[in-house]
């Protein structure tokens, strides 16, 4: 992995397959596509959100947290071979920079690939290097995909539960 130019005060992150690249209003309107999927809704909850929908969503992320103690850090998932957006990555910095909570979306089209194993594993290994000594995440307890990822990134389930999901943790 390696972070290339900064954006916003983001870095696009290179993987083997992917590049992060920091999320822009501009990527609004390919990921309402990728993002298009009722099914991704299944275990969070709502429905996909329309391109201006989306593209307003975006506008409020790019311009970072209102609460100056919490870093907002969204990445778009783009896989290098064909250029097309594949997701979303993010973490939100609390604690001082000390703990991040993160959390991943791949669209149906190209879920089971790896790609949010690579991605996320790509963000926890960022956060690790920056000094995170806590990242979050929360699973549905029935997300089998999902609990996956989390593992892979080095995640481990606690025995806490928030809205239902269970709270998965690493401690670098």
């Amino acid at each position: 992995m390696n972070t290339e130019t900064e954006q916003g005060g983001l870095a696009t992150v290179r993987t083997g397959r992917l590049d992060l690249v920091p999320l822009a209003v501009a990527h609004a309107g390919e990921m309402a596509g990728v993002l298009a999927d009722p099914a991704l809704h299944t275990f969070i909850g709502g429905a996909p959100l329309t391109a201006p929908e989306l593209r307003a969503r975006y506008e409020r992320l790019a311009a970072g947290s209102p609460d100056p103690a919490v870093v907002w850090c969204n990445w778009v998932v783009r896989v290098r071979a064909g250029g097309r957006l594949a997701g979303t990555v993010q973490a939100t910095v609390t604690d001082g920079g000390r703990t991040a909570e993160v959390a991943w979306v791949i669209g149906t089209e190209w879920q089971g690939r790896g790609i949010a194993r690579e991605a996320a594993g790509a963000l926890v290994g960022l956060l690790a290097e920056r000094g995170v000594r806590t990242v979050v995440a929360h699973v549905h307890p029935d997300h089998a995909a999902s609990a996956a990822v989390a593992r892979a990134a080095g995640l481990a389930p606690t025995d806490q539960e928030q809205d239902g999901e269970v709270r998965w943790e690493l401690r670098p």
